[in-house]
């Protein structure tokens, strides 16, 4: 953390500061690599495979954002990076026009919610944080219309958790610099408050209780961390990536000190 010394002149300071933020901000990719794994109702994920696999151009608001839903989970472990920043680049582009065509309904602002954070990993520090802001508001628009929506309770789980993961000085910083104000409504209370309402309304899905252990490890709440983490490990298969989640569970669950 950059500290300013009465003989350090106060614009190099600010200039320091900023390029602090900026690299930290980088941190800031509110659905990185965590919220990737949150997929469309288990019913309701064939139909969306079958209607991307139909339609060579999607065109309705039930077709667009199915087919952004499955862009986003075929982009989430692609190794190639090309291949993976346009596969987040089309989801993004499909969950716009599907917001477009139905701003009502929250599956399209949850799918551009997941579908932003992803595509902002391919852009500056600047750019992300101003992603990240959209990725909040569109999950916000979808519990607006649907107040118990899973995915979009677990995006502001873990959008909360990230910001509180860069600590103090950096949001500050971030706030100031970067155009990331909103920062400043992110809390631990809220991440959990999220994440165990998403657990609630989805009991079966390893992918929140995944989530929520990290929270609560990251809290210190070791004991909560470590049944939480057991509780995703035990859960049957459910989604496309669920055998690499419990994986990652049982690895972070492991290390738990």
């Amino acid at each position: 953390m950059p500290t300013y010394t009465a003989t350090e002149p106060v614009a190099r300071f600010r200039a320091r500061a900023s390029r602090m933020a900026i690299r930290m901000a980088t941190r800031v990719m509110l659905v990185g690599a965590v919220w990737g794994g949150v997929h469309v109702p288990a019913a309701a994920a064939q139909t969306a495979a079958v209607a991307a696999s139909r339609v060579a151009e999607p065109t309705s608001y039930a077709e667009l954002w199915q087919a952004a839903a499955v862009a986003v989970d075929e982009g989430e472990f692609e190794r190639r990076d090309g291949v993976r920043s346009a596969l987040f680049a089309k989801a993004t582009t499909y969950a716009r026009r599907a917001v477009a065509l139905n701003p009502n309904d929250p599956e399209g602002h949850f799918q551009l919610a997941r579908a932003v954070g992803r595509t902002a990993l391919a852009l500056g520090p600047r750019e992300r944080v101003k992603y990240g802001i959209e990725v909040r508001e569109h999950a916000l628009d979808a519990l607006r219309l649907k107040p118990l929506h899973p995915g979009a309770l677990h995006v502001m789980g873990v959008w909360n958790a990230e910001i509180m993961r860069l600590g103090g000085f950096t949001r500050a910083v971030a706030k100031t610099f970067l155009g990331g104000q909103i920062f400043g409504s992110a809390s631990w209370a809220e991440a959990v408050r999220y994440l165990e309402q998403a657990v609630q309304v989805e009991p079966d899905r390893l992918v929140h209780r995944l989530d929520l252990a990290r929270i609560y490890r990251d809290m210190g709440r070791t004991t909560d961390a470590r049944r939480t983490y057991g509780a995703a490990i035990a859960i049957a298969d459910s989604d496309p990536n669920d055998a690499t989640y419990r994986q990652q569970a049982g690895d972070e669950l492991r290390r738990l000190r």
